[in-house]
């Protein structure tokens, strides 16, 4: 007679770590930036603005981390400011394209970098995406898809819609820079050197694009600061979260970015139609299934029973 050891039972995981919880709470935060810098892409050009908005962020971070600043190395400063670049180009194209598309568009074409991030990933840290997180890739796409594109995500490419594309695909390398850096730079130096890289570079793109300098404005001074603070609590909670998160999990939890930025919409007066609502419902169902691990542990041997000693396995 056998008996089954209970550990040969699947075992479902839904939890999220503690690390993965912060990028949620960074994912609301960064959601709720589209309609804000719509809005302020009325009283400033796009570069200035992403340059002011960082300039802030490496103040707030610099004060805290001013102690730690002494021990840069050469790495951490390499990893800065090859980050501080996609950081850049990221924003800095992505504010340009709001400029002239809405604040639905650029979240359904920004959104693309869910895809793009486990085939840089492929192309660069030489990781394969498993089929789970793969087929959840695949449903945050088309959840992404109907959420977030107007007209039910039928789009003709403008001149904003294609340098937003090209933003989109320097969002998904700076995911991918950030988790090949993590493990191996103080999170805070390189935080300073990432978003001061991102403010200069964006001031300096002011020249080529003869782009006109603003007049002072509250709304402009208040958003650069506001946003400023928020992108430094969202560059150093990535820094530190992606130590531990995969590149591939961070980026389904990204895929929420669209939610919380229709939400914000909703609150502000637009209304999504069903089919955007469909598209919500399949980024929730892509999470959950990212998520989902199946594990099997290894089989423990069949012991036939031997009651001279009083064992019976699984028990």
């Amino acid at each position: 007679m056998t008996s089954i050891n209970r550990a040969d039972r699947p075992s479902v995981s839904f939890r999220l770590s503690r690390a993965e919880l912060v990028l949620v709470f960074i994912t609301i935060l960064w959601g709720g930036t589209f309609l804000l810098v719509h809005n302020v892409m009325t009283v400033s050009g796009p570069m200035f603005f992403v340059g002011l908005r960082f300039a802030a962020a490496t103040l707030f971070v610099g004060l805290v981390s001013a102690r730690a600043l002494s021990g840069l190395t050469a790495t951490e400063f390499k990893a800065g400011v090859l980050i501080g670049i996609s950081i850049m180009l990221g924003y800095g194209l992505q504010t340009y394209g709001l400029q002239t598309i809405s604040s639905s568009q650029s979240a359904f074409i920004t959104a693309l970098y869910v895809p793009f991030v486990p085939l840089l990933q492929w192309l660069v840290l030489g990781r394969r995406p498993g089929l789970m997180p793969s087929l959840g890739i695949g449903l945050a796409f088309v959840g992404l898809m109907l959420l977030a594109g107007p007209e039910g995500g039928s789009l003709q490419f403008s001149t904003g819609e294609i340098v937003t594309l090209v933003s989109a695909v320097a969002i998904a390398a700076e995911i991918i820079l950030i988790s090949r850096y993590a493990g191996k730079v103080d999170v805070r130096r390189v935080t300073v050197v990432q978003l001061a890289t991102a403010s200069v570079l964006s001031f300096l793109m002011v020249l080529p694009t003869q782009e006109p300098l603003p007049d002072f404005s509250w709304l402009l001074l208040l958003s650069a600061l506001g946003l400023g603070a928020m992108s430094a609590v969202i560059q150093v909670a990535m820094n530190w979260a992606q130590k531990s998160v995969s590149p591939t999990r961070a980026t389904l939890i990204y895929a929420g970015e669209p939610v919380w930025a229709g939400i914000v919409g909703r609150i502000a007066g637009e209304r999504l139609p069903g089919i955007a609502l469909f598209g919500g419902l399949l980024i929730v169902i892509a999470v959950i299934v990212s998520e989902l691990k199946i594990k099997r542990r290894e089989q423990a041997p069949n012991v036939l029973e031997a009651p001279e000693q009083g064992q019976e396995a699984g028990l």
